[in-house]
């Protein structure tokens, strides 16, 4: 943790920062897991959702209204984007999750992982790819705000024959971890933005060190799971990721999408909210189990994102001719 906020110190290495400390944290859980369950009687569970709010407020706050301006300016891109994520993840995190051997309530999380709606990073990867940057937003603006309710649903249809899913109860968890943060976020930042500069500045910190101590707890939690299937769970949740950005491109490119577009759609379906799921997992009473798979797609994901982007941020983007007419002009 001391090393990575000593990195962001370094404008060179501040792009690692968050790598060094995901590695840190999983190390420190794997080691040291006792400390990371429970403090003089306290689980440290507990802190998840609380964490996870803080989380969805700070990406409420880096949000606006004109982000759900982009479904009508760009109908297309967002509803091909939105389809994208709520089919290819969940069907190919059932079809690993039936194919892995894994006990039921860890087989499940792969399914979650997959049924979940896209997340921050996803932009901040899309930015790095020269992908369409505003469709990246508006897609996972909105799949997260319809996340309470059909994240429920594709669970119930996918994940029932793994583990008991209480569809209206994981509604309304989702809601209090995700809408209600949000929504609040949202409101701060329309009356008070550029009149809190100090929370534009930390929140990025905060997440960073929110979702370092979520793995954290779901390392230590999972830790003998992890230890007797770990290697495998991780090449299946890097199936499932890979997957993501494969179809996502190329399910673009069957609607004659531009380049920019099919960049922005393989991001958005194959980079998950790891957090989220792992938020649903605790409510569910489940996180030494149902967590495993979204705790090891969280980091991964972001490993895999940052060189496709890094690829993608060397590949020049052809621009249609419309549009060069539209820049001459």
């Amino acid at each position: 943790m001391v090393l990575s906020i000593a990195i962001r110190q370094k404008k060179q290495l501040r792009g690692y920062t968050y790598t060094v400390m995901i590695f840190a944290s999983v190390t420190a859980a794997m080691f040291y897991p006792a400390i990371f369950v429970e403090i003089k009687g306290f689980q440290m569970g507990g802190l998840i959702v609380p964490l996870l709010q803080i989380i969805m407020f700070g990406m409420g706050t880096s949000m606006s209204f004109n982000d759900f301006k982009g479904v009508i300016k760009m109908p297309k891109g967002v509803i091909i984007g939105i389809l994208c994520q709520f089919t290819i993840m969940p069907i190919v995190g059932y079809a690993l999750a039936k194919g892995s051997g894994f006990p039921p309530e860890i087989a499940a999380g792969i399914i979650l992982i997959g049924c979940s709606p896209s997340g921050m990073a996803s932009n901040v990867m899309s930015y790095l790819a020269k992908a369409n940057l505003a469709l990246s937003i508006t897609i996972t603006a909105v799949t997260t705000m319809l996340a309470p309710f059909i994240t429920p649903l594709l669970m119930g249809l996918l994940a029932g024959e793994f583990v008991e899913v209480e569809v209206w109860k994981m509604m309304m968890d989702i809601i209090k971890i995700v809408m209600i943060p949000i929504g609040f976020g949202l409101l701060f930042n329309k009356f008070f933005k550029g009149k809190a500069k100090w929370l534009d500045d930390a929140m990025p910190v905060v997440s960073m060190v929110g979702i370092a101590l979520i793995l954290v707890i779901i390392t230590a939690a999972g830790r003998d799971s992890l230890l007797a299937i770990g290697p495998l769970l991780i090449v299946l949740v890097t199936i499932h990721n890979l997957s993501g950005y494969t179809l996502g491109y190329w399910a673009g490119k069957l609607f004659r999408m531009d380049e920019q577009d099919c960049r922005t759609i393989a991001l958005e379906v194959g980079m998950q909210n790891g957090g989220l799921a792992s938020g649903i997992a605790k409510e569910m009473g489940k996180i030494a189990t149902v967590g495993l798979g979204p705790a090891v797609f969280g980091p991964l994901m972001n490993v895999t994102g940052s060189i496709l982007a890094s690829y993608w941020h060397r590949k020049p983007v052809d621009i249609p001719a419309k549009e060069v007419g539209e820049t001459v002009t």
